[in-house]
């Protein structure tokens, strides 16, 4: 069995995590990868507090194991969400979108593990002086808002750079990816577009299907212009997006056409006109499974896989 620093900071039985998805990373999904023995973790997205404090009583419900909250710093609700994780005594939480150490004192009295999510390591060295657990090191792989630096080249750079274990995120679906992000330096991975391909996720049918269908080359940036690139599978959407952005269009007709547009795909089904935020590893993917059998089969493999790299040492 492969257990990390990460399993016992946590007291999770595998260094897996489910990413934290506005709309998708609900109290079901996170409460089938914690009862996995994973790291299950509420989206809180732009929800408001009495939203999101439903939500973690929902999975309280569910399970009695460790979970986590992604917490998105640029939220408007972002200081009443805050005070709904002190009261509630949330175990973990990892943070986008801005740096947590304002929070991390108050966190740190009830016992709160803080895990941002970064892109850069001159992101994960600055945020390291603020007193958090550990980091999330996301390659431009992964769907939604990402960065400019792929995993392979991140995660053993920013391992390298911070005293503290570092979860892999971006391009991880099955056990040869876990495998590689190990012996990059991380102490675990997270995974998004491999969860969404679970039974327990709420995405619309139509949302996984197009999952299902992607191909290698089936997902597009947008938002470069912006400064704040989004990863999306390529259609009707991303047309409109891309040709308004490289015409110049201002930045506010951007941000209204992309607005409710992951909800619209997500929740409603409308995968044409909606934002399919997924990673690139979605064109790998043929299956839906629930959330236990996604984590066990993946450590299965992993230790398949690192056991077979043995074999090449002569």
């Amino acid at each position: 069995m492969i257990k990390t620093d990460i399993c016992d900071l946590l007291g999770i039985e595998y260094p897996i995590f489910q990413g934290g998805m506005a709309w998708l990373g609900t109290a079901e999904l996170a409460a089938a990868v914690s009862e996995g023995d994973g790291l299950g973790i509420i989206g809180a997205g732009h929800m408001p507090p009495d939203v999101f404090r439903n939500e973690i009583h929902k999975l309280k419900e569910r399970t009695n194991k460790p979970f986590g909250c992604n917490i998105m710093l640029m939220s408007p609700f972002v200081k009443e969400v805050m005070q709904v994780v002190l009261e509630e005594r949330v175990p973990v939480i990892t943070t986008g979108a801005g740096n947590p150490s304002t929070y991390v004192p108050a966190l740190k009295e009830i016992g709160t593990k803080v895990i941002p999510v970064v892109a850069s390591v001159l992101l994960a060295k600055r945020l390291l002086r603020g007193g958090i657990d550990a980091v999330v090191a996301e390659g431009t792989e992964s769907g939604g808002h990402v960065g400019e630096i792929t995993t392979m080249c991140l995660i053993p750079q920013i391992a390298d750079a911070v005293n503290v274990p570092v979860i892999a995120a971006g391009g991880i679906a099955d056990g040869r990816g876990a495998a590689a992000a190990f012996a990059l330096g991380a102490s675990a991975v997270q995974m998004g577009t491999r969860f969404v391909l679970s039974e327990e996720c709420i995405a619309h049918a139509n949302y996984k299907e197009a999952v299902l269908k992607a191909k290698d080359r089936s997902t597009v940036m947008t938002g470069l212009t912006t400064g704040h690139p989004v990863r999306i599978l390529e259609n009707l959407l991303s047309h409109q997006y891309q040709e308004l952005e490289f015409s110049g269009a201002p930045k506010e007709e951007l941000e209204a056409l992309g607005a409710g547009a992951l909800r619209k795909a997500a929740i409603e089904g409308d995968v044409k006109n909606g934002s399919v935020m997924i990673g690139q590893i979605s064109g790998m993917l043929q299956d839906v499974k629930p959330c236990a059998q996604i984590i066990r089969d993946i450590m299965a493999e992993t230790e398949t896989v690192i056991g077979g790299l043995q074999k090449i040492i002569k």
